[in-house]
């Protein structure tokens, strides 16, 4: 198959696409003909050489694809008396071949097939391309476990929401969701172009280049401040989130973009007994991983039928993912930028 690989630790002409042998899949695992590949920004980590896959992963890049299924592992002993099961999605039901899917991978979605724990792929939505489905699992299954799941955010019908990086895949998806279930969501951006973007997208916006967002969001809340906080950046963030939490607050760290460390007035914290917490998604278990896929197919996946879309800027052929790291590293990419793998990938 053709692939893509990190030839070296660098920047993005470090990408070359080569031969690689098809991967086989394991027990409870389904391989995939990939159609569309997305790209984030994990993946331009890992190409710097600053966020290596988990062991036993491949090295190949890639962490969401959409295609069909055209290889079934063997299952884990529920198919049948002879303990010969095929393997199944999270809700239970088996997959087959020829499904179409999109799927969650700890690697190996720059490539024409990858093979992937059943429990990891959901079906492709009706009514959505290939590049559309293949935008939708990184970032949905970030948000839904970051921001809605009982263990981290809790977000409920009106409460509010403070999104950094409105206009990122993550941003745009928290923006969708949130507001779909009844939440009100204040977004974070840098230019007044992106902060045009997350108000069409039913998002209020601080150009944060223009304005102090502590300031602008104790002004938008009343002084109340924001129920939830998604945050990708970090560093001296921290005590200015702090600031900007209601009472009983929660305050979500994803991403370290701007340092590891950062000030924490423990003060507030107990007097508005919040709550700071965080999470990595590519080092779960696949058991974990199928139980938020589970929730997204139960929770969100009848909201595409209802008109629900990634929002996509940008696609490339799978032998110009170097152009395509160029094009999200330069920030002004608004949504997801998608890999063109197979030939069925535009339909």
């Amino acid at each position: 198959m053709k692939a893509i690989e990190i030839t070296r630790p660098g920047p993005p002409d470090v990408l070359r696409l080569v031969d690689r042998p098809d991967p086989a899949p394991g027990p409870g695992e389904v391989l995939i003909e990939v159609a569309a590949a997305g790209v984030n920004r994990p993946d331009l980590m890992q190409r710097e050489g600053h966020y290596p896959p988990p062991r036993g992963v491949t090295d190949i890049p890639g962490l969401e694809v959409a295609g069909t299924i055209v290889g079934l592992g063997r299952g884990d002993g529920d198919g049948d008396s002879n303990g010969n099961g095929v393997p199944r999605r999270a809700t239970g039901r088996a997959w087959a071949m020829g499904d179409r899917v999109c799927a969650l991978v700890a690697g190996g979605g720059y490539a024409e097939r990858v093979a992937v724990p059943g429990v990891q792929c959901l079906p492709a939505p009706d009514g959505l391309t290939p590049v559309e489905a293949a935008a939708l699992p990184e970032t949905y299954f970030t948000v839904w476990t970051n921001v809605f799941s009982a263990d981290r955010g809790r977000l409920r019908a009106g409460e509010t929401l403070l999104v950094h990086g409105g206009t990122s895949g993550i941003g745009t998806t928290a923006i969708a969701l949130a507001t779909r279930r009844g939440s009100r969501v204040i977004a974070t951006a840098g230019t007044e172009a992106k902060c045009a973007a997350i108000r069409a997208m039913g998002a209020e916006a601080i150009d944060y280049r223009a304005t102090d967002f502590v300031e602008a969001v104790r002004a938008a809340t009343d002084d109340r401040g924001v129920d939830v906080i998604l945050d990708i950046v970090g560093g001296d963030y921290l005590p200015r989130n702090v600031a900007c939490l209601a009472k009983d607050g929660r305050l979500v760290q994803i991403g370290l973009m701007g340092g590891r460390e950062g000030r924490l007035p423990l003060g507030d914290v107990i007097r508005r007994r919040l709550t700071i917490t965080g999470s990595t998604l590519r080092i779960r278990p696949p058991a974990e991983k199928g139980r938020i896929a589970a929730a997204l197919e139960h929770e969100v996946w009848p909201l595409f039928a209802a008109g629900l879309r990634p929002v996509v800027q940008a696609t490339f052929p799978l032998a110009e993912a170097a152009a395509a790291h160029v094009r999200l590293e330069a920030g002004t990419v608004v949504g997801k930028v998608v890999l063109l793998v197979g030939p069925d990938a535009t339909r």
